[in-house]
């Protein structure tokens, strides 16, 4: 598993090393949709990591659409080029799921990021009526 190795010197924390590394081989076609990924605890194993960080990892996956658990046979490849669901993502979704992500990471809990999204948006529009007040001058 030499494409799924970890950089104990990072100083990018190991789950992220390892969900990063594989959805940049799932999105450049190393990986191919419906290939069986190995098992959690095959990975942990190959990597010499915790059992709990790969199935982090894996979750995170699962949940951002990049692979599918299948009870009994494993887990696969999604195909990422098929959406997962009927109503399509605008752009902005993505920048706000990767904001979302990069705060839970980070250790903010969900209904706080909610309320930090919304006093930074408050600060914003205050921002531009006092910069269109200060032209109007």
């Amino acid at each position: 598993m030499e494409e799924l190795e970890i950089d104990e010197r990072s100083s990018v924390p190991i789950w992220l090393q390892l969900r990063n590394r594989l959805i940049y081989l799932i999105s450049s076609g190393y990986y191919k949709p419906d290939d069986r990924l190995p098992t959690v605890r095959e990975l942990a194993i190959a990597l010499k990591i915790n059992y709990n960080t790969v199935n982090k990892v894996y979750l995170s996956l699962i949940h951002d659409g990049y692979i599918v658990s299948r009870r009994g046979r494993g887990t696969f490849v999604n195909d990422i080029a098929k959406p997962r669901n009927d109503s399509q993502d605008s752009p902005a979704d993505s920048v706000i799921d990767l904001m979302i992500d990069r705060c839970l990471e980070i250790g903010v809990p969900l209904d706080d990021i909610a309320n930090q999204v919304m006093k930074r948006v408050s600060r914003y529009r205050d921002a531009q009526a006092d910069a269109i007040e200060g032209d109007a001058q």
